[in-house]
């Protein structure tokens, strides 16, 4: 088995004012990682960060080694936290996963890819310049696009509609089992059981 280290990074803003916002789907997603790993965050002594060390899979079969993360900085400054991570861990861009909204994805859909362009996404354009490379791989949740003519930042830093909200648990289960597949079965398998 394999003791390479994957660096799992939920994207979103910190505090409470912030939790339930469509921007912070990817805390929602690392927490419920968390969960599985029955293990709380802790502050990193980078203090910039707070982390979950341990492995994924199922029970009786230890999968890889993997470290979540949540930036305890805003979304736009998130990538000198996940920088310092990578370089702490060890980690190079192709085995840190960034977990994010996407508005070109329908609500509740989910894609996974490796590399691209940040399409406006303050957190991607962040992490993109602090390592210095886009290739690093996504798990695109979907939160679709905004009714009307809503202002997109409006519209991400805003609550999920009380429909929505009655999905979105399974909405974080189906990105948290995208993510524990990328790590264990690979991008190829991943994007054939998700990219739907």
């Amino acid at each position: 088995m394999s003791d390479e280290v994957w660096l799992v990074v939920g994207l979103g803003n910190p505090g409470p004012g912030y939790a339930g916002h469509r921007h912070n789907i990817g805390y929602m997603v690392v927490d419920e990682l968390a969960a599985r790993m029955r293990s709380p965050f802790r502050a990193h002594k980078s203090g910039r960060a707070d982390v979950v060390e341990g492995r994924l899979g199922a029970p009786g079969t230890p999968g890889p080694r993997v470290v979540l993360a949540k930036s305890r900085t805003y979304m736009n400054e998130l990538g000198g936290p996940v920088k310092a991570l990578a370089t702490f861990y060890k980690v190079p861009p192709e085995r840190v996963v960034a977990i994010h909204d996407e508005l070109d994805i329908p609500y509740s859909a989910i894609r996974v890819k490796l590399g691209g362009g940040d399409n406006g996404h303050n957190g991607l354009r962040s992490m993109r310049s602090s390592l210095g490379t886009g290739d690093f791989h996504r798990v695109r949740a979907g939160i679709g696009r905004p009714p009307g003519r809503q202002d997109v930042a409006d519209f991400v830093l805003s609550n999920y509609s009380s429909t929505e909200r009655k999905e979105l648990p399974l909405h974080v289960v189906e990105a948290a089992d995208a993510v524990e597949s990328l790590v264990t079965d690979g991008l190829e398998k991943t994007q054939q059981n998700f990219n739907r």
